[in-house]
Formats: structure tokens, sequence, C-alpha cells
């Protein structure tokens, strides 16, 4: 084989390489995107690097094949609905207590479908965000209102507003849709 086609073929094994390789990352972004959603574009904003972002969201998905995930048990579903229930009728007169009591209700669901919940509020919504990617940004926002809470910088419309956020992550982990009686009122 002579320098020249010796040449032309190493360009050409380049070119089918590099033509793969962009082939595959792009697939990955795309399946990526697909699983995860705003999620993605959340990780992608966060560390402002598509390839960074996209090794968390994979790292994110090994971690949680490691749980036993699975579905609530239809005598679990209910009583997690009937606390709900009684959570939300709180809210009129102890609105602070209530979105207390929400935030609690949705660790304990949580836990119960086989998530490990912590202590640390970004690892919990990481955990979410592999198999709930269109909810988890309600318990990130329903989370800062409760910490405003805590800091006591939170008002009524503050804490109904967090109510509405941890129903609608409460509504997705229990696999069910409460009915309008049960939803926060304006």
């Amino acid at each position: 084989m002579t320098t020249t086609a010796m040449i032309g073929l190493v360009v050409a094994i380049l070119a089918i390489a590099a033509a793969a390789f962009l082939y595959y990352q792009k697939h990955r972004s795309e399946r990526l995107h697909s699983s995860f959603g705003p999620e993605y574009d959340r990780a992608i904003t966060d560390f402002g690097d598509r390839r960074k972002a996209e090794s968390e969201l994979e790292r994110r998905a090994k971690r949680v094949e490691q749980f036993r995930i699975h579905p609530l048990a239809p005598e679990e579903r209910e009583r997690f609905a009937e606390a709900w229930r009684m959570d939300q009728a709180r809210f009129v007169d102890e609105p602070r207590e209530a979105v207390t009591q929400a935030h609690k209700l949705v660790d304990e669901v949580m836990r119960t479908r086989g998530y490990p919940v912590s202590s640390e509020f970004e690892a919990n919504a990481a955990d979410l965000s592999v198999r709930h990617p269109r909810v988890v940004e309600h318990y990130r926002e329903a989370c800062v209102i409760a910490g405003r809470q805590e800091r006591g910088e939170a008002n009524t419309e503050d804490l109904r507003t967090a109510m509405v956020h941890y129903r609608s992550l409460f509504e997705e982990l229990l696999g069910a849709r409460l009915t309008e009686s049960e939803e926060v009122r304006r």
C-alpha cells in the first residue's frame, strides 16, 4: 500500500470514528433530554457545561437504579391520601404547621416508595429527578418556601403556594390525583 493510500485510509478511519463519536454524543444528549425533560435544562444551567451536566444526570440514574422503588399498595395510597386531606384541612387555621406537615408527608411517601430520604434537600431532589423530572421542580419550590417559613419570611400566600407545589409532587408519588375538594383554596 502506498503512503498516499495509507494516509487516505487513516483519514477515513478517523473521519468514521469522529462521526461515530458525534452520533453517540447527539444520541446521548437526546436520550437524556427526553428522559429528564426540564431537569436536563436545569442541569446544564447549574453545571454550565453540557458534558458535565449529562454525566451528573447519568450518575443520578445509575444511583436510583440501585433503589427498590415501587408503587404504593392501595391501602398505603388511601392512608396517605387521608393524611393529606387532614393536613389540607389544617391549612385554614394553621398554615405554617400544614406546610411543615406536608413536607414530612412527602418525605414519608418517598421513604415508603423506596427512596432513601436524607436531610439534604438537593440529594432528595436529585433522586426524584430521575423518575419524576417534570414535578421535581415543585419539590424545589416548596422547599425554598419552607426554608423561608423557618426564617419567618413567608406570608400566608407563600405558604399556600408551597402547599400547591407539595400537592403536585405528592400526587405524582401517590400515583393518584386528589379531588378538587382536597386542593388548597385561594
